[in-house]
């Protein structure tokens, strides 16, 4: 069972990814678990009412946080959709339905065009968020020049496919599917948490893939060592259970010479107290691959306290990997040396190609 506190602890994360206004105040109001859907939601409800759909979409997603376990959530998980849409559309962002086996994989996107087809940046969540929370982040993608697409973990949201040992292949049928509408051959992921698992898989594959960017990714260590299992945290257990039925098995681990064939650049942010990754783990990303860049923060899982950070360094590597005009890779750079903090314990390091 996932007490309210831990709940919480690891909620605030996804409040600040998301820039939820009051949301101390919202948490500091939630008692237990009941309480945890409602005051979401009520929340959510008020700022639709007012016509700030965004900001409701945020609440309605974090009420179903961190999966769907009952009707109380679904509604939340419901409702967080049919907001989003209504902000979407007049935005230019349009829901795209990808056929798989076993289902359709719905998504959201923004930039593609069958007369000019523009690079792609796939963006994808891991196992507690939903596409709603990452979607925004397209209009910022579109303005560069990319065409986007935000999926979700398979189990995860209205994602019916299973997540299982071929969840990677979920990335090349996104990429089928819109290679009339974008330049699928030269795409790029930003895929978080446990779909960045996916995503080193799916590269060494998939040669459409061109870069990958991610954070608190897990690689080998998280499924082999039994020790670092048992002490997870009851959120990320529980979910896991959810998805699969059980923790990962040992065979999911991505072997080291797999990832020193990789030939692609890997940027990875690494959070030096995660407690859902091991240390093994970032050393691998960070040792194996022959084009690793690597950021290092002094935080715990996601480095909630280095969102800002994590986002300006996560689209200046993909500027660089796509090898984008100078000025506005100068322009992001610019603004992630000003808002990067000095660490007290001097523990936070960047290391990204200059140009």
């Amino acid at each position: 069972m996932i007490g309210t506190a831990e709940l919480k602890q690891f909620a605030r994360l996804h409040v600040r990814s998301q820039n939820i206004s009051g949301g101390e105040s919202i948490l500091a109001r939630i008692s237990d678990d009941d309480a945890w859907v409602s005051e979401w939601s009520a929340e959510g409800e008020r700022l639709r009412a007012k016509g700030k759909l965004l900001r409701a979409t945020s609440c309605f997603v974090m009420a179903r946080f961190p999966y769907v376990d009952g009707v109380a959530r679904r509604a939340a998980l419901e409702r967080a959709i049919e907001t989003f849409a209504h902000w979407a559309g007049p935005r230019g962002l349009e829901r795209v339905e990808i056929p798989v086996p076993g289902g359709r994989v719905r998504c959201w996107a923004a930039g593609l065009s069958a007369t000019r087809p523009r690079p792609l940046v796939l963006l994808c969540g891991g196992i507690v968020s939903v596409k709603e929370q990452w979607a925004p982040a397209l209009l910022a993608l579109r303005r560069m020049g990319f065409a986007g697409v935000v999926a979700e973990l398979p189990g995860v949201g209205e994602n019916p496919l299973p997540y299982d040992a071929d969840s990677w292949r979920m990335f090349p049928a996104v990429l089928d599917a819109l290679a009339g509408r974008a330049d699928v051959s030269h795409t790029y992921a930003i895929a978080l948490s446990f779909s960045g698992h996916l995503a080193l898989r799916c590269a060494a594959e998939d040669v459409r893939l061109r870069g990958i960017v991610t954070a608190g990714a897990p690689v080998a260590a998280f499924f082999t060592d039994l020790e670092w299992q048992r002490r997870l945290p009851a959120i990320t257990a529980e979910t896991l259970r959810h998805l699969i039925g059980r923790l990962p098995p040992a065979d999911w681990a991505l072997p080291r010479e797999a990832l020193t064939a990789l030939t692609i650049p890997v940027a990875a942010t690494i959070s030096t107290r995660d407690e859902i990754i091991p240390p093994a783990d970032g050393d691998a990303l960070r040792t194996a691959i022959r084009l690793s860049w690597t950021t290092e923060h002094d935080d715990v899982h996601g480095s909630p306290h280095h969102v800002r950070q994590t986002r300006l360094w996560s689209m200046l590597a993909i500027l660089r990997m796509h090898g984008a005009p100078v000025l506005p890779r100068l322009a992001l750079g610019t603004a992630l040396k000003l808002i990067r903090p000095r660490s007290a314990a001097g523990r936070d390091k960047n290391i990204l190609p200059a140009g």
